[in-house]
């Protein structure tokens, strides 16, 4: 069982949750509140100097970036033909691209607009906001072409996004305007592994100051 730092309300630890019930990997869940300054203990600062969650450590590997922690547990669990994360390097290719773009355009920009909102309840900034749309806007050309953000099968690239525009939607974020998110959140909402833990634990980071 690998040891799992996280809070429900953080998108980037519920997307490692949901890879993990995919590929059938038990975490023995290490809540740590943030908020209670439990990330600055002597004890979580050697394990993580950067002091952030998600943390996930299988044995003397300690994983402190959410979408590494995706790609390692499907590397290192996964079914020889899944197609969490697949094998062939074109399509491998573009999951990858998938899971940086949720990494530095969407997850950034959704916290640079609902971030000082939620911690420090500031007013909504006009222009953070823009800039969060045109992000989602991008996803919904991706998914014009496919029915998952890589292709024709979930990834797990759907998940990271999934996790991220869950959060969103919690905020109030209405997808109906871009109609393929809007089609594909539905999908994900339906079929992707821990779905429902997913989309209560968001609803956490409403507690969160």
């Amino acid at each position: 069982m690998l040891d799992f730092y996280y809070l429900p309300g953080s998108a980037p630890c519920r997307a490692v949750q949901m890879v993990a019930e995919a590929v059938h990997v038990k975490l023995n869940l290490k809540y740590l509140d943030l908020m209670a300054g439990a990330h600055r203990s002597p004890q979580f600062t050697k394990l993580n100097p950067q002091r952030t969650i998600p943390t996930l450590v299988d044995g003397s590997l300690v994983l402190s970036e959410s979408r590494a922690a995706l790609i390692y547990l499907c590397d290192q669990y996964g079914d020889e033909d899944n197609d969490w994360y697949p094998k062939d390097i074109i399509q491998r290719a573009i999951v990858n691209q998938r899971l940086f773009f949720d990494a530095c355009v969407l997850y950034p920009r959704f916290a640079d607009f609902y971030h000082p909102q939620v911690f420090g309840n500031a007013a909504p900034d006009g222009r953070k906001r823009l800039a969060f749309e045109k992000a989602v806007e991008l996803l919904n050309i991706f998914l014009s072409e496919h029915e998952f953000v890589a292709g024709s099968k979930m990834t797990i690239a759907d998940i990271s996004l999934f996790a991220t525009l869950a959060t969103a939607c919690t905020l109030g974020f209405i997808l109906r305007p871009y109609v393929h998110v809007d089609r594909w959140y539905v999908t994900m909402v339906a079929s992707c592994p821990g779905a429902q833990a997913n989309v209560s634990g968001a609803k956490e980071f409403l507690t969160y100051k």
